[in-house]
């Protein structure tokens, strides 16, 4: 049976905090965009609060979390905690989400500030701000055994760290979420070093679509459509008559209502 709470309990963070992955799952706001499902695996997350959840965002070659959470009034954001073994347990972090971009002071601020251990790899701090948790039996997950974290991300970002440190350009991580992280599988802007980088250097983002669902050119996360431009037209005008209606007194609008001359 499902209980729900608004807040992260007391009771729950050691069980959290032992989890070895989570899954993270967004959504752009756009009808025909993708909503995306991200495993995380590794010791990359915390609990600041009963309100304030984070975890670490790792280069990969998509970039859909920071695509959607940066998308004008988007933000939205759940993670997802399964029991493999123990008592059965499904738990769901709901909230707003932002991004703390490497590079930024956020990002130098909290990982400094939290202690948190960087990685070659690491991409961003994604901040929760917890809005309901809840837990749900979880019968159906199966029992795994743990066996070890796979270390193949790390180490390949490690390299190319210590390549580009040895002279070696091609090497930098500004080209690579250049190509792999300006802009999520809608077209909409990912990164900003990596957006700014490939704007700078003139550098075509990686093609991660075909076929008809794939976006023809790439969108702007503050784009309107024309049916809500329609619609913020239909709401000023409604809003508008509203207001003159308020300020109007009612002898003028009667005299208006019967066709009468106002002035």
């Amino acid at each position: 049976m499902g209980v729900f709470y608004e807040t992260i309990p007391k009771s729950l963070v050691p069980w959290i905090l032992e989890q070895k992955m989570l899954w993270v799952g967004s959504a752009p706001l756009s009808g025909d965009g993708h909503i995306n499902i991200s495993p995380k695996g590794g010791q990359y997350f915390g609990i600041i609060d009963e309100r304030t959840f984070w975890f670490m965002d790792l280069t990969g070659s998509g970039v859909e979390t920071t695509a959607h959470l940066r998308e004008l009034g988007n933000g939205r954001i759940v993670v997802m905690f399964m029991a493999f073994e123990g008592p059965a347990r499904i738990l769901r972090i709901w909230g707003k989400g932002s991004v703390l971009e490497n590079g930024s002071k956020d990002y130098d601020d909290f990982v400094r500030d939290r202690s948190v251990k960087t990685l070659p790899g690491s991409r961003s701090i994604i901040l929760v701000d917890v809005h309901q948790v809840a837990t749900s039996c979880g019968f159906s997950v199966p029992f795994y055994d743990f066996k070890a974290f796979r270390p193949t991300l790390n180490e390949f970002f490690e390299k190319k760290e210590k390549a580009y440190l040895n002279g070696k350009a091609d090497e930098s991580m500004d080209k690579y979420w250049a190509y792999k992280s300006q802009l999520s599988i809608d077209g909409l802007p990912g990164m900003k070093r990596g957006y700014e980088y490939a704007q700078k250097h003139k550098i075509a983002p990686l093609k991660k679509m075909v076929g008809p669902y794939a976006p023809k050119a790439p969108r702007t996360s503050d784009a309107m459509s024309p049916i809500y431009l329609v619609f913020v037209a239909l709401l000023s005008f409604v809003m508008g008559a509203a207001i003159t209606l308020t300020l109007v007194s009612p002898g003028i609008v009667q005299r208006i209502q019967e066709g009468q001359k106002v002035f």
